[in-house]
């Protein structure tokens, strides 16, 4: 399997900096969203630290990995927990970065399986046979009340507490990452964003625009454009991952394979 990639991160019309960070290798096959928080510029460092650190190592892994197969899981799952003690570290060592941490979710794309961390509310969306389906889960205080039956998602929708998160990496010198796996067919299409996009844009809105004939590039800016009519109250980070059909070798019968031919 063949993937396309294109991101972008956008201040959005609101804040003064851009605290998100995306990082790509389209060599490796591996993507990495994050969204800062903390004071001053802290949460661009985090989420800096959290994108260049996990994106490194983990190609660097990959480069060296004889058959990477299962071990893809732990070795970013390894990945993510040293990415979050070292931006502990800063956090402890530098005053000016006091409290920063930084929301994550992290892809590595293998023949025709998806590995998949995340920590926080960055989100990833697949889009297959036109349906738009988020396939990780929020760590937040509203997924949780969510989760016990206390509100109503429509009511968490509404909320002014949407921000609040339960995890982060760079909070705490550890840190629980959800890893998942998922088989990956042709032609799916697998958005990556911060919430600068997922609360601007509901699920409608965001399924047309993924859904759009478009090249991919044009689909992402087409994504952040929306955000921010929207009002773009928060940085705006969009990482799209096209899987090409057209990469698939076609098997050949016995017979062809035998005598040799196309």
């Amino acid at each position: 399997m063949k993937y396309e990639f294109s991101a972008r991160t956008d201040r959005g019309r609101v804040r003064a900096n851009n605290e998100d960070a995306v990082s790509v290798d389209r060599q490796a096959q591996v993507a990495v969203l994050a969204d800062g928080m903390g004071g001053y510029n802290a949460g661009e460092v985090a989420s800096s630290m959290a994108t260049q650190f996990i994106r490194t190592e983990m190609v660097r892994w990959l480069a060296q990995a004889r058959r990477p197969g299962r071990d893809v899981r732990r070795a970013l799952e390894i990945c993510v927990e040293n990415a979050n003690l070292a931006i502990f570290d800063a956090a402890q060592e530098n005053a000016q970065y006091a409290g920063m941490g930084t929301t994550l979710v992290a892809g590595v794309f293998q023949d025709e399986r998806l590995t998949l961390a995340h920590v926080g509310d960055s989100r990833c969306y697949r889009l297959r046979a036109g349906q738009l389906t988020q396939i990780t889960r929020d760590h937040s205080w509203l997924q949780e009340q969510v989760d016990a039956g206390l509100i109503t998602p429509q009511q968490a929708a509404q909320s002014g507490q949407r921000n609040l998160v339960t995890r982060a990496l760079g909070v705490e010198n550890t840190v629980q990452v959800e890893t998942n796996e998922f088989q990956v067919q042709p032609q799916d299409l697998y958005l990556m964003c911060s919430d600068g996009l997922s609360e601007m844009l509901g699920h409608a809105d965001l399924t047309i625009l993924t859904a759009a004939d478009v090249p991919l590039d044009d689909k992402v800016q087409r994504l952040i454009d929306a955000a921010n009519a929207r009002g773009g109250r928060d940085n705006i980070s969009v990482v799209l991952v096209q899987a090409d059909s057209s990469a698939v070798p076609r098997k050949r019968g016995l017979v062809s394979r035998l005598l040799g031919s196309a």
